[in-house]
């Protein structure tokens, strides 16, 4: 787009649009979570079956995001979006209606994958649509709707199941998307930067092949053991064949999802730095629901509660980050979230039995401050040096990378979860602790403190790095002379 067409753009009518569909995408993950013993007990089904609601969402979310820059390009970013959201909403109501356990996780999979594409391609459209000097803002809009989703959800999802039915955790996302699918097509201008010239047929084979070995293995290991030949031929699977797509990417034409944008070492040191801030980032969700239910049987209700101050204090912090970040750039912010983040979850590996719930309302809080920092500078230090006809690519990449590293984080928490309860109920055991429960309390709590612990340590492996992300000037609103040439629509009525 040209830059008097930039001028031009309406800045909150397009952020509205997207605020609404990467909300409603990112809630619907975290809503069902505390409904798999209930839908267990309403299909008749074992939990393992059910988790597949889960699962498979992930997976197929995870498996779609990197050849969203190809589908983008191919029917443009606001029409892409659009048919997300539609797919989204339809099969949100078609969960809502499932019949048995075989069909809601069918159901599940298919939305999966139209939330798959909602995130990258609305990080895009903030990427080619918004000038640059607005980015960091938008960026904060955008990481908030993404943070407050999974904040807000645990706390709704009780609340519905309390007083309503599992229905309505997949219902209530159809009036919100048909909401948002209207705002789509009244408020975001129609554009396309550039259009690939043919379909990667052999890139789409390998990195769908490649990305669902690797997020199967991680999902399934602890489940069918680390050592396991599924789980050892998943990996071997997946790393041979994301070793051909990558090859097979810098040889073409036109590649499905141009890697090269990884030669941009900045972008690159961001992505390394937000995959480190993203498994920190998964202990915190995955490990304080646990610990809150299983050891002081809280209530799901009680706990999205309990969780819900520290979320609201990130909501506020990041349109803050956002303003701050023009003046003070992306190093310091970022050491800051990273600093805090360590202080919140190396205090959070202090918990006893009997913690009281302000201690870890208070260090949550921390923690998501630190998050709140972190988070949005991370990812706009690197897409800021990004020309627009590839922050495409680069935003299928950045949430590609950051679904597997999801799904690695949950894999390795949960592991040292499992082995550290058996190594402690041992140890207290042998120390000459006779009452089972206690001895079953005791060690989980140890437990979920060993996993605090070890995210301190991860996390603060990005602290360093943050130190080379300088403030520097922005990239040109106009691409590269190495980048294909922008193809500039004017807005069609029937986009």
């Amino acid at each position: 787009m040209s830059k008097d067409e930039l001028q031009q753009v309406r800045f909150w009518p397009i952020m509205i649009a997207i605020f609404f569909g990467s909300f409603v995408s990112i809630l619907s993950m975290s809503t069902i979570n505390i409904a798999i013993p209930i839908l267990s007990d309403h299909f008749h089904t074992d939990l393992s079956k059910i988790q597949w609601t889960i699962t498979g969402f992930m997976l197929a979310s995870g498996t779609i995001a990197p050849i969203t820059g190809y589908f983008g390009e191919k029917f443009s970013y606001k029409r892409l979006y659009a048919i997300a959201l539609i797919g989204f909403t339809v099969f949100s109501l078609l969960c809502a209606l499932a019949w048995d356990a075989s069909s809601l996780i069918a159901f599940r999979i298919i939305q999966g994958a139209f939330s798959g594409l909602i995130m990258p391609a609305t990080m895009t459209i903030v990427y080619q649509v918004i000038p640059r000097d607005k980015q960091p803002i938008a960026i904060s809009l955008w990481s908030l709707s993404a943070m407050m989703a999974p904040a807000i959800g645990p706390t709704l999802s009780g609340w519905l199941l309390q007083n309503w039915s599992w229905h309505w955790l997949f219902l209530m996302n159809v009036p919100v998307g048909i909401v948002a699918i209207i705002l789509v097509f009244k408020l975001i201008p129609y554009y396309r930067l550039s259009v690939p010239k043919r379909f990667d047929l052999i890139g789409l084979l390998t990195v769908v092949v490649s990305s669902l070995a690797l997020l199967v293995g991680f999902s399934q290991g602890h489940a069918w053991g680390w050592s396991s030949g599924r789980v050892i031929g998943l990996f071997a699977t997946g790393f041979l064949v994301l070793l051909l797509f990558i090859w097979r990417e810098l040889k073409a034409d036109s590649p499905l999802l141009n890697i090269r944008v990884l030669k941009n070492s900045r972008y690159t040191l961001s992505l390394i730095i937000s995959s480190i801030v993203t498994i920190s980032l998964y202990s915190g969700t995955f490990l304080t629901p646990i610990f809150l239910q299983n050891i002081q049987h809280v209530t799901p209700l009680d706990t999205g509660l309990i969780l819900l101050p520290a979320s609201l204090v990130m909501a506020l912090c990041m349109p803050i980050v956002g303003k701050l970040y023009s003046s003070v750039g992306p190093r310091i912010l970022i050491f800051i979230g990273i600093s805090l983040i360590a202080i919140g979850t190396l205090t959070l590996s202090w918990l006893s039995t009997d913690v009281s719930r302000g201690y870890i309302v208070f260090w949550m809080i921390v923690r998501n401050v630190g998050i709140a920092f972190a988070t949005m500078p991370a990812s706009n230090a690197g897409m800021e040096q990004i020309p627009r006809t590839l922050s495409g690519h680069a935003t299928s990449i950045n949430n590609w990378v950051r679904n597997v590293f999801g799904s690695f984080a949950i894999a390795l928490f949960t592991s040292v979860l499992s082995s550290q309860t058996a190594t402690h109920s041992k140890d207290l055991a042998t120390g000459g602790m006779t009452d089972k429960v206690q001895i079953g309390t005791h060690a989980f709590t140890m437990s979920v403190n060993d996993v605090y612990l070890l995210a301190t340590f991860i996390v603060l492996v990005a602290l360093p790095l943050s130190l080379f992300l300088n403030k520097r000037s922005l990239a040109p609103d106009n691409p590269s002379a190495s980048a294909p040439a922008p193809i500039v629509a004017t807005p069609s009525p029937k986009a």
